[in-house]
């Protein structure tokens, strides 16, 4: 018998997180709506790190490995 565990999963929804940071990734707005205050104020400082970070993020929504601010997966 083998047991298996489900990963935990936070309430914000992974499609508003996708669509936040194709629209609005440059100055964020995903990383604000995750709980992630300090590194979406440097995002939008930088322009979301000259649209490098905003790449990445936006990849790593789409794969599933993009957290909220407690650790926890987004809602698919």
């Amino acid at each position: 018998m083998t047991a298996t565990t489900a990963a935990a999963t936070g309430q914000k929804s992974w499609i508003v997180a996708l669509l936040l940071s194709f629209f609005l990734g440059v100055l964020g707005a995903h990383r604000f709506y995750v709980g992630k205050i300090g590194t979406g104020i440097l995002m939008l400082i930088t322009l979301g790190g000259f649209g490098v970070w905003t790449l990445i993020d936006f990849i790593m929504i789409i794969v599933g490995k993009f957290s909220d601010k407690k650790g926890l997966a987004l809602a698919r």
